[in-house]
């Protein structure tokens, strides 16, 4: 390893230097990737970060950083919890200008866009995603409604909570079903391209167990401590992680209330609509109520956000994302509140049409990064069960 003043000069020479971007793109390297692989460099001759969460350690058994597929790695296992910007000596307005999480953040997205499939929509939502959720939610919505006035009445008789008298049963499965398929195997290949070039090594059941582990508990929103990150300022706070549990639970409670539907329809022979006592009705509730609560903090955070702790290009995107999430919910206990009204088909017209527009963006924006991110936990607790070669930093 470089004498710590040797990397000094390296760092100040390559902080006002553009051939540097230049060289690292002849490479294959986007800028932002360059900008990255220059901020590891200083990292790793400091070193003071190296117990904050699980990048620094990785970094740790890297000498260099010319590689696309580490740097994609590294921002993908970065949570951006902001405990390394704010205890950095060389963090902003210092001449070396390192920001981690908001260099990490750039990466990250290029990632979304550079294993999308298919690669068009994925640039088309890197670049409007706040307008292209929206729209596909609106357009989606509308195009039911007018479904519903075609063959009747939008405001009718009370139907008892009987969905499939506005939709059939089959026409429901049919449009979910592809929709929702769509976006698991966009995500697959997406992953799946990911996973391939960060060639990860062999997954063991203990590093399997630890990753999932991680992921499930959100175990590097934390700081490293376990006060949490920093959103506004230099405080700690636990609300990121918080706000991120419940929304994630709460997806995942309404993933299990339609599951549970689903088996009662085909497999009890049990036809909708439930009572509310009903175990899809609990499970949809609980899950709808972390699904409002959830997104509206972490819309919140993301609005009052240090400019420093992520990147601003990809707000758009980020409240596209938390739009469809809440409006999701909100959508989906109205029309569990009034499904016994005359306004029925209305709402699950307009639900049906934001649901649909969350399925169908999910593997271009935010939730992808849950997936990527779980890959490069996994990658990680692979790597550090390898004999470190270079035995310069603690595991």
């Amino acid at each position: 390893m470089q004498p710590l003043e040797s990397l000094t000069r390296e760092a100040q020479d390559l902080a006002g230097k553009t051939e540097h971007s230049i060289s690292w793109h002849n490479k294959g390297i986007s800028e932002n990737e360059a900008e990255v692989a220059r901020q590891m460099q200083i990292c790793n001759a400091c070193r003071y970060c190296e117990g904050f969460c699980a990048v620094f350690p990785a970094m740790a058994r890297r000498l260099q950083f010319d590689s696309k597929a580490d740097l994609n790695y590294l921002a993908n296992l970065c949570h951006n919890c902001g405990a390394c910007l704010h205890a950095c000596q060389y963090a902003p307005p210092h001449e070396f200008m390192v920001n981690v999480p908001q260099a990490m953040a750039k990466v990250r997205m290029e990632t979304y866009t550079d294993f999308a499939w298919p690669a068009p929509l994925g640039k088309l939502y890197k670049n409007n995603g706040l307008t292209v959720s929206l729209a596909a939610a609106f357009s989606l919505a509308l195009f039911l409604v007018l479904t519903v006035l075609s063959t009747g009445k939008l405001l009718h008789e009370p139907l008892a909570g009987n969905f499939y008298a506005i939709f059939p049963h089959n026409t429901l499965v049919l449009m979910f079903g592809l929709t929702f398929g769509f976006a698991v195997l966009a995500l697959g290949i997406g992953v799946k391209r990911f996973w391939s070039e960060i060639t990860p090594g062999q997954a063991t059941g203990e590093a399997i167990g630890e990753a999932a582990h991680n992921a499930l508990r959100l175990k590097y929103l934390d700081g490293g401590h376990g006060d949490g990150c920093n959103d506004e300022d230099d405080r700690f706070t636990l609300r990121r992680r918080r706000y991120h549990h419940l929304t994630f639970y709460g997806f995942m409670l309404c993933f299990a209330s339609t599951s549970v539907a689903t088996l009662y329809h085909y497999v009890f022979g049990l036809q909708a609509p439930y009572g509310y006592t009903s175990l899809p009705v609990i499970l949809g509730t609980v899950g709808g109520i972390g699904l409002l609560i959830g997104p509206a903090g972490l819309m919140w955070l993301n609005l009052n956000r240090s400019a420093l702790h992520g990147d601003a290009a990809q707000k758009p995107m980020d409240i596209g994302f938390i739009s469809l999430l809440f409006l999701t919910s909100l959508t989906g206990l109205a029309l569990l509140i009034w499904r016994d009204t005359s306004a029925m088909a209305l709402l699950l017209a307009i639900h049906l049409g934001i649901v649909m527009a969350l399925f169908l963006t999910l593997p271009y924006g935010k939730f992808a990064h849950g997936v990527y991110r779980s890959a490069a936990l996994l990658k990680w607790s692979i790597e550090k069960r390898m004999p470190n070669r270079l035995s310069l930093g603690s595991e």
